[in-house]
């Protein structure tokens, strides 16, 4: 058994204070959390002293395939199998250094992603793994191998993530940003098509979630019944405002939004997109503002100024925007993202029964958002890593 003291606790759902928060660890697992008080005669004890412990965070969209250089699609398409394997477990291990236990891979290249999964299963961050993303042919991230057409083809697809192991289907529901002939702001499958993704996932028992930027790919994600919806901007060729007929869609279906921020400071290109970040977090404003669930997210690995460490900039990033309160935005990488990929029962809080993915973080994060990247330790199934 361990015990693990801290001066401060936050638990992943409220802000209860818990005086010298003391908390017992077996076989991976959070056991008891309690105040104050001495852990059992035989649990060793770890004294972390004038810090804050908290669950391990959880990046909901993250690609460990692109290596957030200069030129991710030059090298994911030019690297072999085993190059690129190395560079994700590279990603996986400065994620995890950051406090990042979870990690939802949504897109790689040739089902690497569940390759990691398998290898760092009980060693490392737990990766939810979607393999290629279905895309149109030619459409958003082809070069990954996901491209698929008709309502038979598209269900052929679903079919073969689920046989490869993927553990969610990622669709590209209009174009993106790092795909030349592709645009953001069109759509690329059709209603029946993206039913029919739904229906074959459902049946198999994987939950759904879609890139989409433009608001007509947003309408059409929601009302085929996906779980999720990736970066849901608004986006069109002069800026992003978030619809109010679409809106009403989004919160009829329920669907949960990834809301994809962050960069670090000073790395960011100036471009049309990154200029239009501002009206993003509107958008996420509005949309919290009317009920839907939104988890904070990153697209790391997409470019240099998103290194796969980047979560914490994302939280930092929706909080002094005035998209979300301290404690949401925090909720929103723990507790709230958990729920979100099906993990609520053992992931996002700090809590009896639940996992041993701990991050400590010198400071106070429900004063300063800036403390989540002062990490003191980083604890992944109990076993401490940082």
């Amino acid at each position: 058994m361990l015990g693990i003291r801290a001066a401060r606790l936050f638990n992943g759902v409220d802000a209860t204070p818990v005086e010298h928060p003391l908390v017992l660890i077996d076989a991976g697992k959070v056991v008891a959390v309690q105040s104050g008080g001495d852990p059992p005669a035989e649990a060793e004890l770890i004294e972390l002293g004038d810090v804050t412990l908290l669950p391990g965070l959880i990046d909901a969209h993250v690609h460990l395939a692109f290596d957030a250089g200069d030129d991710p699609v030059g090298r994911v398409t030019t690297a072999g199998d085993d190059e690129l394997l190395q560079g994700m477990r590279l990603a996986a291990a400065r994620a995890l250094a950051a406090g990042i236990t979870t990690l939802r891979d949504l897109g790689d290249r040739g089902y690497l992603g569940v390759t990691l999964r398998d290898e760092l299963a009980g060693k490392g961050p737990h990766i939810v793994a979607a393999g290629p993303p279905i895309t149109v042919p030619r459409g958003h991230c082809w070069f990954l191998g996901g491209e698929a057409q008709g309502v038979q083809g598209v269900r052929a697809a679903v079919r073969e993530h689920h046989e490869r192991g993927a553990d969610v289907i990622k669709v590209m529901a209009t174009g993106g940003e790092l795909t030349k002939g592709t645009r953001s702001t069109e759509v690329s499958f059709t209603p029946q098509e993206l039913r029919a993704i739904v229906e074959e996932a459902q049946r198999l028992g994987l939950p759904t979630t879609a890139h989409a930027h433009a608001a007509q790919g947003i309408a059409y994600v929601a009302e085929a019944g996906f779980d999720m919806v990736e970066h849901c901007s608004f986006m069109t060729g002069h800026g992003a405002h978030a619809e109010d007929a679409i809106v009403e869609v989004l919160k009829r279906s329920g669907i949960i939004i990834s809301a994809t921020l962050g960069s670090v400071p000073g790395m960011a290109k100036p471009t049309p997109f990154q200029a239009m970040i501002p009206q993003f977090v509107a958008v996420f404003t509005r949309l919290r503002q009317e009920g839907l669930t939104i988890v904070c997210s990153s697209d790391a690995g997409i470019g240099s100024a998103k290194p796969h460490d980047v979560l914490p900039y994302a939280v930092a990033m929706m909080v002094e925007m005035n998209a979300f309160p301290l404690i949401d935005a925090l909720r929103a990488v723990t507790s709230v993202a958990a729920s979100a990929l099906r993990l609520g029962d053992r992931k996002g809080r700090v809590a009896a029964g639940f996992d041993a993915d701990l991050l400590a973080v010198r400071g106070n994060p429900l004063h300063d958002v800036h403390a989540l990247r002062e990490v003191e330790a980083v604890f992944a199934g109990g076993r401490r890593v940082r």
